[in-house]
């Protein structure tokens, strides 16, 4: 964990909450399911991880820069690419478990995002954490929320 956190106590809370909405709500659906699979978790807390970290490995090989995808259009495609993925398995059935499994994703995402403090968006928290990094992508879900924390943290602006 940093010695530093790019979050206030409510970012860490907003996070915990929903992350562990979102990995409950699959981790009941599971239990609660007649014949429970367990492909949803397996997809969004060993795959999807596991990719984006192969993912961003690959990439800073080739450009060690920090990357820094926060505007209007990485955080489109952010989106976009969350968006597909959560409806694949509404337009390729077989794909049933890949919303389940990125709702995991998130909500483990965003606890392991609140236990080190890290600002940026969840979907690189865990390949940021494994290879000691803080790329940034853009997300609009608590990226407002931290930029009112700070704010208010370093205090009025001065005239």
């Amino acid at each position: 964990m940093t010695s530093t956190r790019a979050i206030g106590p409510a970012g860490t809370a907003a996070r915990v909450v929903l992350g562990g909405v979102l990995l409950g709500a699959v981790a009941w659906g599971e239990l609660r399911a007649s014949r429970p699979s367990g492909l949803g978790l397996l997809f969004g807390l060993v795959v999807l991880p596991a990719l984006l970290l192969a993912w961003q490995w690959l990439r800073v090989r080739r450009h060690p820069a920090r990357l820094q995808a926060t505007g209007p259009a990485g955080t489109a495609i952010n989106c976009l690419a969350g968006l597909v993925l959560y409806l694949t398995g509404f337009f390729v059935p077989a794909l049933w478990f890949t919303s389940d499994g990125l709702l995991a994703f998130y909500g483990a995402s965003m606890l392991l995002a609140a236990a080190r403090g890290y600002g940026g968006c969840e979907v690189l928290a865990v390949s940021n954490w494994v290879l000691g990094r803080d790329d940034q992508v853009g997300c609009v879900v608590l990226s407002p929320l931290d930029h009112l924390e700070r704010r208010r943290r370093s205090g009025p602006a001065a005239p």
